[in-house]
């Protein structure tokens, strides 16, 4: 359950990112109540998934997945542009999060 918890928490974490980006686009004090409502979500879902996941495994994750997803949601949304070394990056990201789940303790 708790990997469920945890990938829940990723998706937060994207959308959090990105509504940071739209907020700003918007600039009223009305749209920073969205990102400021999913930064609490996106905390207690990391800190619910830590209760069955290493803290160090799901922070990786967490942070790995959530930054891939905020530059495939930036290139969705708002046009942005990446190079093919970036993908490459990218790719080697995805590549550690598999590595670190699949040999995670828990």
């Amino acid at each position: 359950m708790a990997w469920i918890i945890l990938m829940i928490a990723v998706f937060t974490e994207i959308c959090w990112a990105l509504s940071l980006k739209w907020a700003a686009t918007i600039g009223s004090w009305q749209a920073s109540i969205v990102p400021i409502s999913l930064s609490f979500l996106n905390m207690a879902l990391l800190a619910f998934a830590m209760r069955g996941i290493s803290a160090g495994t799901a922070y990786a994750i967490w942070t790995g997945l959530g930054a891939v997803g905020v530059i495939i949601g930036g290139i969705i949304l708002f046009d942005e542009r990446i190079s093919a070394v970036q993908i490459g990056f990218m790719a080697l990201i995805v590549i550690g999060v598999a590595g670190t789940k699949l040999f995670a303790a828990n």
